[in-house]
């Protein structure tokens, strides 16, 4: 197992590697491809060629591309400087890159909101896996049943319909019209821990409310495949308990594929969930990401993209392993 480890984390640090470079790229590269000129993008309103050639010595964008991206990586280890004659401007490490739109670094940036998106995130991911398995797994223990199709059909409409409209339809319902929870806006959960959660039940259910939804059928499909198995008429024949054979032999069977895409999800969530944050008005990361689209603050969408594409090379990571400790037909040499 530990080196198994070892041989996965030095293939995260080369997939981030490949991650960034490749958006970088895309950033940075791609433009010239069109005749776009990315300086242009942080010379302001007023943008002269000494302006605009000012812009592109701090940048350095002035440079080869590769040594562009050689400064970023360096940045993001050890911190970066931006000089233009006497003028240096510092980014401390982890530097993801440097907003001149809003003067400032966008690790600086994204830490601030950080807590909001982890709080959006993890919230909703336990409340969908539970309420998911738990649902699939009744379901298949009671297929055919009117509980079945009740709660498949409730699946189907979930997986049906996008965060977006079922945010807006639940605040025009709790908040606007029924005022259960009114002025929904994020509180610090050190400031106001009742008040925290109260505040974001709302977009945890609605987001919870997709994600449970393929929970719930990819559950159930897994656990009818698995119940039907030679092993488990086996484990029935040798007079194991019901519950035993459910919870032993079939559940834990059926869980990997929920684990695999409990960590994509999670991952990617963490990297800011940009519907569920703009419909509700919080200032998450991936609200963040929302307004640096809007506004071509280049170095902010980059840094949001390799952020995200971090906690999902991790999330695989520990599906790896954790494989082996959910199902015991897994063994890493």
């Amino acid at each position: 197992m530990g080196r198994f480890i070892v041989r996965r984390l030095i293939g995260v640090v080369l997939l981030l590697i490949i991650v960034s470079a490749a958006t970088f790229a895309v950033f940075f590269l791609g433009p010239k491809f069109v005749g776009a000129d990315v300086a242009r993008n942080f010379c302001g309103r007023v943008c002269n060629q000494q302006s605009l050639v000012e812009v592109k010595a701090k940048l350095g964008l002035d440079k080869p591309i590769y040594e562009q991206y050689g400064a970023y990586v360096k940045g993001v280890v050890a911190g970066r400087d931006f000089v233009t004659g006497t003028d240096t401007t510092h980014c401390s490490a982890p530097c993801l890159g440097y907003s001149f739109k809003t003067d400032q670094s966008v690790w600086f940036l994204m830490k601030d909101r950080l807590p909001i998106t982890f709080s959006l995130a993890i919230g909703a991911a336990l409340m969908w896996l539970v309420s998911g398995v738990a649902v699939g797994i009744l379901s298949a223990l009671r297929r055919g049943s009117f509980f079945d199709r009740a709660a498949m059909s409730v699946a189907l409409a979930g997986v049906s319909l996008p965060v977006y409209f079922t945010g807006l339809v639940a605040l025009s319902i709790f908040s606007y019209k029924l005022k259960w929870f009114v002025n929904v806006h994020y509180v610090g959960f050190t400031s106001n821990p009742a008040l925290w959660a109260k505040n974001l039940l709302l977009p945890w259910i609605c987001l919870a409310f997709l994600y449970a939804a393929t929970y719930a059928r990819l559950t159930r499909a897994n656990m009818l495949e698995t119940m039907g198995e030679d092993y488990i008429r086996t484990a029935r024949a040798k007079g194991l308990p019901e519950s035993v054979v459910i919870r032993r032999h079939g559940f834990r069977a059926a869980l990997t594929p929920i684990v695999t895409i409990f960590g994509l999800d999670l991952g990617g969530l963490l990297g800011g969930a940009i519907l569920t944050e703009t419909v509700f008005g919080f200032p998450g990361v991936g609200k963040l990401a929302y307004d640096a689209i809007a506004t071509q603050d280049l170095p902010v969408v980059l840094g949001v993209t390799v952020f995200a594409a971090f906690f999902i090379i991790m999330a695989n990571l520990i599906v790896d392993v954790a494989y082996a400790y959910v199902d015991p037909r897994v063994r890493y040499g």
